[in-house]
């Protein structure tokens, strides 16, 4: 121990030394227009004001971008945290002389807390690290901003250089912890194998192509696309307001020729329509995503509507699991991401109300805790095992991470449901729920189970409940069976990594 002692007293004594020298040649430097600049940024990022101003500016672009804002302030907040809250009170250092530096260079109120770690130099990395994760040219275009504000420290005289470097790994640190509970995005398309029975289409020959208005991205060229890609195709433009499936059936059954191939333009709710088509007429499907989110496609890595006509070109069809649900008896209906009971559909409902108006996370986030908040417990025998819960989520295919927010799907051919809920039977269950999800402890708390099974019964004690299939709120009822259906599905896609390439070429 003695040794021990001594070797960190060395070490400090030299990191001591190093920043001296260090800080001396920074304080050295001539006077240039370089000065006011890191002493503007510097100030800037007092409270972290100048990475809510770039957040802003990146979220008002949908996509990465705006991920990457939401999780590069979820970043600060955990950086912040540790430096401020915890290294600062545990690791008390002395700040450097102010008469260190020229007086133009010096800020115009001198920090009085502990110089170690450095606070902007943590926000500074966790805002850059964790844009960069989502969107690596936004990260680029932060980055130089970034270590600029994190040099500035030491450019005015607040910092020492180590307080600076250990602030930028503490910030990236952060970045990196995010993934725990807010996984990225997947960017190779979930295993499926290849089907052996394909029908290759060049022209669309022997292929009817539904194409539905009503969805949410809905380009109304798309009709032109489609007839500009499979010529021979026929294209089916449903009347709105009416049932799409038995509008693309009545087209199947009056084709002049054997239909070889269903088509669907449109989001997850008109994919799942079709899907359940194709299954019983037993025909491949070609999905075009035009959807809000089209989180199937995404998965399946057809989202980009060249890989769906790579794969019919190529012929080359994979085999996905379909699953359904049937409520009181009713006829099953299909669902190809999700469903759910209790406060689900309620929360689908709230985040649609309010994401015109706060966007879609921030609308999620507070639908959420609305329903938290406001929602009763469904007591329901889940087969057979009576529990009480505040929700119940159950996904075509294992999804990924195990936690509170599932994400993605390494696979599609396990023929598995994905059940999860929240219990509402245990001491202070909603308190708990929302730290183990805040934390990403949810896999070792008791009020949230997970488990794959191929089928599950559930009898709701009550008033009947409404369901969400897909994020569509559905009529509800009292008694729900769920079931997957093992590589029922069949899909164009190419095989192997193509999918993905076409996808990342054409993105």
């Amino acid at each position: 121990m003695p040794q021990v002692l001594e070797w960190l007293r060395t070490a400090a004594k030299q990191v001591d030394e190093a920043d001296r020298d260090l800080a001396r040649c920074s304080a050295q430097l001539p006077a240039s227009a370089a000065d006011p600049a890191l002493k503007g940024a510097s100030t800037a990022a007092n409270r972290s004001a100048l990475w809510l101003a770039a957040a802003a500016v990146l979220a008002s672009r949908k996509g990465p971008t705006r991920r990457g804002a939401c999780r590069g302030l979820a970043a600060i907040a955990g950086a912040s945290a540790t430096t401020n809250l915890l290294a600062k009170s545990l690791f008390p250092r002395r700040r450097p002389a102010a008469e260190l530096v020229p007086e133009h260079r010096r800020l115009s109120a001198h920090p009085r807390s502990s110089s170690f770690p450095s606070g902007h130099a943590a926000s500074a990395a966790a805002f850059a690290a964790a844009t960069a994760m989502e969107s690596p040219a936004a990260g680029l275009a932060v980055a130089p901003l970034a270590a600029g504000v994190a040099y500035s420290r030491v450019h005015t005289g607040v910092h020492w250089p180590s307080d600076v470097v250990c602030g930028a790994a503490i910030g990236a640190g952060m970045a990196y912890a995010t993934t725990r509970w807010w996984p990225l995005p997947q960017e190779e398309p979930a295993a499926a194998p290849v089907s052996t029975s394909t029908q290759s289409l060049v022209r669309g020959e022997g292929m009817v192509v539904l194409v539905n208005p009503e969805s949410g991205n809905a380009d109304p060229d798309v009709p032109a696309w489609v007839r500009r890609h499979w010529p021979a195709a026929e294209v089916v433009v449903p009347e709105p307001g009416f049932d799409l499936v038995p509008q693309l059936e009545s087209a199947v059954d009056r084709h002049p020729r054997p239909v070889t191939a269903l088509g669907v333009a449109g989001g997850d709710g008109s994919v799942a329509a079709i899907a359940s088509l194709a299954t019983r007429r037993g025909l491949p499907l070609a999905v075009l995503a035009s959807g809000t989110l089209n989180h199937f496609a995404k998965d399946v890595g057809v989202d980009n509507p060249a890989t769906t006509v790579e794969g019919a070109r190529r012929g080359t069809v994979v085999a996905v699991d379909l699953s359904g649900v049937t409520v009181d008896g009713d006829p099953a209906r299909c669902f190809l991401n999700t469903a759910s009971l209790g406060g689900y559909p309620d929360m689908v409902r709230f985040r649609e109300k309010w994401q015109k108006r706060w966007g879609k996370w921030p609308a999620a986030a507070a639908a959420l805790a609305r329903v938290l908040y406001a929602s009763r417990p469904l007591e329901i025998d889940l087969d057979g095992e009576r529990v009480k819960v505040w929700l119940l989520f159950v996904g075509n295919g294992s999804y990924r991470p195990k936690g509170f927010a599932p994400t993605r799907r390494p696979r599609l051919d396990n023929g598995l449901l994905d059940v999860r809920y929240a219990r509402a039977d245990v001491s202070f269950s909603r308190v708990r729920f929302v730290l183990a999800a805040a934390t990403g402890a949810l896999h070792r708390s008791r009020t949230y189970v997970q488990a794959d099974r191929p089928r599950l019964d559930v009898h709701v004690h009550g008033a009947p409940v409404a369901i969400a299939t897909d994020g569509e709120i559905r009529p509800g009822g009292n008694r729900f069976t769920f079931a997957a259906h093992d590589k029922a599905l069949h899909l164009y896609r190419p095989a192997g990594s193509t999918a993905a390439e076409l996808s990342r070429r054409a993105g």
